[in-house]
């Protein structure tokens, strides 16, 4: 795909001073990281974006140092919180955020992870060489070695570098498929997409919040073509206060994600258009929580046939 150089982007800037892409970076008692993830977004080689840093109650020294880059950059960074600085969740700041935005395009950056210096750039490129595209990301490297571990590096999606059409990727993507979701810290998305698809489900807190971007994101890849690629923009730091490891440490992973299915059962049950292989793999999901036993049967089943394959290549071999 021929993609626009950065000389076509910049002339492709919007002329009223709004920026192009919205920044979004939600907070919550993060201090020791938060400069880190803004100074990355500072150091973007492409320029024009806005930054809005969404306080989600925090009650640490995250809401003095983001007042204090917006005190720095007035009309480049902007503060925002809830009424009464009120902690909403995640997907509740997201949608502030999103209320907020004034680009074509929206990036979100959560406060514990850190972007490369090409991620805007690059990703600008591959929307602008495809005007009906909704979403890109790509690669992403596990970041580890931030306090003494190895990093890995996991690619998103189940092609990649060019167009895929829903509902594939609602079907082929985790939680429904096996292959690794998009990372919301690594997206860009069409701002005018996100909000045809409603934006982020408020209603996934508490420990939710550890698929409230698989409701945002199952949305849009049912509604519009996304874009993984190979490259790597994201370092998406591992730390034992990440809600995923917060709550599969307390063992409530099957709980949270029971709920995310049971929430997806009705959101297709409202659109009959549906494609059927959807509703199939979500069936096939819903499974170990609504037919334990056969789940377990099937499973068997599918772990004799795999150790079956492997027996006869041997012989074979």
């Amino acid at each position: 795909m021929p993609f626009p150089t950065s000389d076509t982007i910049a002339a492709r800037d919007n002329g009223a001073g709004r920026p192009r892409v919205s920044v979004i970076v939600i907070f919550l008692n993060v201090e020791a990281f938060l400069v880190e993830a803004i100074e990355s977004v500072l150091a973007q080689t492409y320029e024009d974006w806005e930054l809005l840093l969404v306080d989600d109650g925090s009650s640490d020294a995250s809401t003095a140092i983001t007042k204090d880059y917006a005190a720095q950059h007035p009309g480049k960074i902007r503060y925002l919180e809830h009424a009464g600085h009120g902690n909403r969740g995640m997907s509740a700041s997201r949608n502030l955020g999103i209320g907020q935005a004034r680009g074509e395009f929206l990036a979100f950056i959560d406060a514990d992870d850190v972007w490369l210096p090409t991620k805007l750039a690059d990703q600008l490129a591959i929307m602008d060489a495809s005007p009906d595209l909704a979403m890109v990301c790509g690669a992403v490297l596990y970041w580890r070695s931030w306090s003494g571990g190895e990093d890995q590096v996991f690619p998103t999606g189940h092609v990649f570098d060019h167009m895929v059409f829903p509902p594939e990727a609602a079907i082929e993507l985790y939680p429904l498929g096996s292959s690794i979701s998009a990372c919301p810290s690594d997206i860009l998305v069409r701002k005018s997409a996100a909000e045809r698809v409603g934006c982020f489900e408020e209603h996934f807190t508490g420990s939710r919040q550890m698929y409230e971007d698989q409701g945002f994101f199952v949305k849009l890849f049912l509604a519009a073509p996304v874009y993984f690629s190979t490259q790597i923009w994201l370092k998406y730091r591992q730390h034992p206060g990440s809600i995923s490891a917060v709550v599969n440490n307390a063992g409530r992973y099957s709980e949270v994600r029971s709920y995310f299915l049971n929430w997806l059962e009705s959101y297709l049950a409202d659109r009959p258009e549906t494609d059927q292989r959807v509703n199939d793999a979500l069936s096939r999901a819903l499974r170990p929580y609504r037919r334990p036993r056969t789940h377990h049967v099937l499973a068997r089943l599918h772990r004799a046939r795999q150790r079956c394959r492997v027996a006869i290549d041997r012989f074979i071999r």
